[in-house]
């Protein structure tokens, strides 16, 4: 399967850990390149990341503030020379798409326009599981307006005994409390469990339930195939250091659909929208002329507010610029694949005797690149003795242990060497 993989030379663009770096026993020792399946919690550094950011250094040494308009890259637009990769990764059209800031900073800035609540229309509604980020988020929003976040944040919970959310049910949830809801949030893949949620159809319900609809993307954006132009979602936003390789605490970014970013009334004039603003979201054809008042750039762009951070944002060019190279379409084809044998792995070695569980759904196209595990004994132990074999996932309390098998740099054979491990350690419990 390796040596028929039309995407296998993209790993040597990486740099893959070692194992005498990584694992925190003795056990594994040498320096043979570790199982890397933790791409959902930092994606791997990319080789020419490194000379990126020293271009960047090596313009501000050689130019000072001359380099906004003379570096290699110019710094002033240099948020432009990600866009239109970014926008091809999320399925929107360009002017749709603004890369900046982190994800719960975006998701805050997207909820100061997009939920409006009223009296009788306050409702958010996310996962039960989302990511703790999302949740403190959401809670803070309805207490800065008013509300009671017990009543006003409405957490979707599956059914007894089941791991992860219908897509029918949620459609239920959403008419039953439709007049209620002012905005639904929900994460794209989700985070614990990499369950994929039908994005379009849940955009259309929350639509139909009179709701505004975002997307948070973190486990989605370069995971998944997304369109969210002709999904016709309202916003979404992503962080960039997980699949999107882009380094630790990386520049994110943001959807904002054309039916609102083409919005360029004025605060005060009739039909504005509701936004915090700065000065990178001024249109720059008036930027300069430093005045006081605020003109929306007709983009995404008009929810920006500083100036892009250049050495955080060239890591991101360089790795979007890798998945202009690999396509998504291929990039998830392969993903489909990388679950598919891994879970067959599992399932081979996961009997009733050996206490795990898989949570993630087993249909290759209702999940993203994630096998998710449920530990019913010691599961920190075994977590431990994972790593201490060279073997890096994640592990979220309480008991779940995350592996994410990543197309751009790991194969079938990491997927291989996990289960293997992983079958070695189970053997040595019993």
């Amino acid at each position: 399967m390796d040596a028929a993989d039309g995407l296998a030379g993209f790993r040597e663009e990486f740099c893959i850990p070692r194992t005498g770096d990584v694992a925190k026993g003795a056990a594994s020792g040498g320096d043979e390149p570790c199982v890397y399946l933790c791409g959902n919690s930092l994606g791997l550094m990319p080789r020419a990341t490194r000379t990126a950011v020293e271009q960047e250094l090596d313009d501000w040494a050689r130019y000072g503030v001359e380099g906004h308009f003379r570096a290699k890259h110019p710094w002033y637009p240099y948020h432009e020379f990600v866009r239109n990769t970014a926008a091809r990764v999320v399925g929107a059209l360009p002017h749709e798409v603004v890369v900046m800031n982190s994800l719960t900073t975006n998701l805050h800035l997207m909820m100061a326009t997009f939920y409006r609540p009223t009296p009788d229309r306050f409702k958010i509604v996310i996962e039960d599981s989302a990511f703790p980020s999302d949740s403190y988020a959401v809670q803070s929003q309805v207490a800065f307006h008013g509300f009671d976040a017990t009543a006003a944040v409405i957490r979707l919970k599956p059914r007894s005994g089941e791991k992860t959310l219908r897509t029918a049910d949620i459609e239920d949830q959403l008419h039953d409390i439709g007049p209620g809801v002012a905005l639904v949030m929900l994460g794209g893949v989700n985070y614990l469990t990499g369950q994929l949620m039908d994005m379009g159809r849940l955009t259309e319900a929350g639509h139909r339930a009179g709701a505004m609809v975002g997307w948070d993307l973190a486990h989605a954006v370069g995971n998944v195939a997304l369109n969210l132009h002709d999904w016709n979602a309202d916003f979404a936003a992503w962080c960039s250091y997980k699949y999107l390789n882009s380094g630790p605490g990386a520049v994110g970014g943001c959807f904002v659909h054309e039916r609102h970013s083409r919005n360029t009334a004025k605060f005060g004039e009739a039909g504005a929208l509701k936004r915090f603003a700065g000065w990178w979201g001024n249109d720059p054809s008036t930027r300069f002329e430093m005045g006081p008042d605020f003109v929306p750039v007709a983009t995404a762009d008009a929810w920006s507010l500083s100036n892009p951070p250049v050495l955080a944002t060239a890591p991101v060019r360089v790795s979007l610029g890798l998945f202009d190279r690999a396509t998504m379409p291929a990039l998830r084809g392969k993903s489909e694949r990388l679950t598919s044998y891994l879970q067959g792995l599992i399932d081979g070695i996961a009997g009733a005797d050996r206490g795990l569980e898989v949570i993630t759904p087993r249909e290759p196209d209702a999940r993203g690149c994630q096998i998710s595990l449920a530990v019913k004994e010691r599961p920190k132990e075994l977590h431990a003795a994972l790593n201490a074999d060279g073997v890096v996932a994640d592990f979220r309390e309480p008991n779940v242990i995350r592996a994410a098998p990543v197309p751009l740099y790991n194969t079938f054979h990491d997927c291989w060497r996990f289960a293997e491990v992983l079958d070695r350690h189970l053997s040595l419990r019993n």
